[in-house]
């Protein structure tokens, strides 16, 4: 392919990756990761911080998995710095797709605790992905302080990351449980029953740990007023 061809076919897909149909946007992802060209690593990852369509943001991250490597992972990590939160998210997102572990010591360990959920969430994902096995320990401590934290989502997201690390989660989750803090205590003991049983449904185990507590907290018989 000439170089009039090639620019003029990069031209033509970047104006199709912000046109205002999303099926056009989702087609010209496409064509960027079946015809790969690192060339277009910059425009892919910066449209990946903008993208309202889930399926066009999906196949964004695909697309980049198909360049190279190194061009994409530079390019990547300096979005994690990024003032967007969606910007930091996809970075997480695709980072944990290209699965590259050498990564883990160049991303900020903040983002664990980011303020936007969907950014801890991406963050977390990430890390059970990417961190070496001898920093599961670490890793485990650093998600335990994030029990409690947000919505239903959210903290089924922590539970699958947390059950991920296996062992050394178990005795910070026993630790959980027996804080003053209620939302910590009740999503330590959903957890638990997600690592003694990982195909439960992560309701029912919130559901069992509510229950737990019911029965824990409840006062002892005689020492009512």
């Amino acid at each position: 392919m000439n170089n009039a061809i090639r620019d003029d076919r990069q031209a033509r897909l970047i104006e199709a990756l912000s046109a205002p149909q999303s099926s056009t946007r989702l087609q010209a992802a496409l064509a960027a990761g079946t015809y790969p060209d690192d060339a277009l690593v910059e425009v892919l990852v910066g449209r990946c911080g903008v993208e309202p369509d889930f399926f066009v943001r999906d196949m964004l991250t695909w697309a980049l998995t198909r360049c190279a490597a190194g061009v994409t992972i530079a390019r990547l990590l300096g979005e994690l710095t990024s003032a967007t939160p969606q910007a930091r998210s996809q970075a997480l997102h695709t980072l944990s797709k290209i699965g590259d572990h050498t990564v883990w010591e160049k991303i900020p360990h903040g983002l664990l605790h980011d303020p936007d959920d969907d950014v801890a969430r991406s963050a977390w994902r990430a890390a059970v992905v990417l961190a070496p096995h001898d920093q599961s320990a670490v890793l485990a401590r650093e998600l335990a302080t994030e029990l409690g934290r947000g919505d239903w989502e959210m903290q089924r997201s922590l539970s699958r990351a947390l059950l991920t690390l296996g062992d050394p989660v178990l005795p910070l989750l026993a630790v959980a449980r027996t804080g003053r803090n209620r939302a910590v205590r009740e999503h330590a003991v959903a957890t638990e029953h997600l690592i003694e049983d990982p195909d439960s449904d992560f309701s029912a185990a919130v559901d069992q740990a509510r229950r737990v507590l019911s029965l824990t907290d409840a006062p002892s018989p005689g020492t009512e007023c």
